[in-house]
């Protein structure tokens, strides 16, 4: 039996523990596996970096919508458009107003 893609990860994160990309890819894999508090954090500690990973902000408005948690959902969004026009990622900042807009105004 092959070694999980979860595993491989965090192999590869022993070796690398501050590898920004195995770390968003682990708490892609937590989600995907049904650990959705476990990457949440992950998530967030990746948008407390200096600089911030701009996709952690996206994904975790994404699971928090899906958990209809709207209003932290919305704040990640908010923060995350903030954190990717600073890093001029205005693909991801137009991604993430779209998304914010499909939530609809506070209520």
């Amino acid at each position: 039996m092959s070694e999980s893609r979860r595993a491989k990860i965090e192999a590869m994160l022993e070796a690398e523990p501050q590898d920004v990309f195995l770390r968003y890819s682990l708490a892609m894999e937590q989600h995907s596996d049904g650990d959705t508090a476990d990457a949440l954090e992950l998530f967030a500690q990746l948008c407390a970096e200096d600089p911030p990973h701009v996709p952690a902000f996206f994904r975790s408005a994404q699971i928090l919508a899906d958990q209809d948690e709207i209003a932290r959902a919305r704040q990640f969004l908010r923060d995350g458009i903030e954190q990717a026009r600073a890093q001029q990622d205005l693909h991801a900042a137009a991604e993430m107003s779209d998304m914010l807009a499909d939530l609809g105004q506070e209520s």
